[in-house]
């Protein structure tokens, strides 16, 4: 069911970061994954990192304007905190 949500994409660990919001992660992981976003498709940014649950679109939104002001740092150490080995948690989407 969908469910409004932050995630952060990467081209590979520690590589090129996109950060967005969404109301269905599941469909727009896999948009994504098509290549049919430019900035991702063009750097091949297609690994989910890290992602955020909300119940109202308006919070996801609100913390994806904070991610997307925080140090590339800030962010590395968000990712690394839950998933050290940068691996792809798509697979955990679909479970």
């Amino acid at each position: 069911m969908p469910q409004p949500a932050v995630y952060i994409l990467a081209n590979y660990k520690r590589g090129t970061l996109y950060v967005g919001a969404t109301g269905n992660l599941r469909r727009r992981v896999w948009e994504h994954k098509q290549g049919l976003v430019e900035f991702t498709s063009k750097y091949n940014v297609q690994r989910l990192v890290h992602y955020e649950l909300y119940e109202r679109f308006s919070d996801a939104l609100q913390r994806e304007r904070q991610l997307k002001r925080w140090r590339r740092a800030w962010k590395v150490a968000l990712i690394e905190k839950e998933n050290p080995e940068w691996r792809d948690l798509w697979g955990e989407l679909n479970e």
